[in-house]
Formats: C-alpha cells, structure tokens, sequence
C-alpha cells in the first residue's frame, strides 16, 4: 500500500456510499487548491486524468 492509500481508504471507509455530482466535487477541489496552492498541479492533474478517463487512447 502506498502511502497516500491511507487518505484513499478513509474517503472509501468514510463516504464510500455516497454519491456526488462531479460539479460538487470540482467545487470541493477548488476549495482544497485555494486552502493548499502547493497542491495545485497535482489537483489539476487528477482532475484532467477524471476527466478524460473515457477517452480513446492515443496510438
């Protein structure tokens, strides 16, 4: 288990059977980045990576 799977588990442990609009979730995210700037490529990338998980791969 990598080290940032203990944040993972509790948010599973926690909240695991809720459901939320993606719109709430951008709202929270930008909330973090406002309260933790140094984080905000790496929410940035996280949510890129949301975002297109249904694309088509490039080959």
């Amino acid at each position: 288990m990598y080290f940032t799977d203990r944040g993972i588990e509790e948010l599973e442990e926690r909240r695991g059977g809720e459901q939320v609009a993606l719109g709430w979730l951008a709202e929270r995210l930008r909330d973090f980045v406002d309260e933790h700037p140094d984080a905000e490529s790496v929410v940035d990338l996280l949510a890129s990576w949301l975002a297109r998980l249904d694309d088509e791969p490039d080959d």
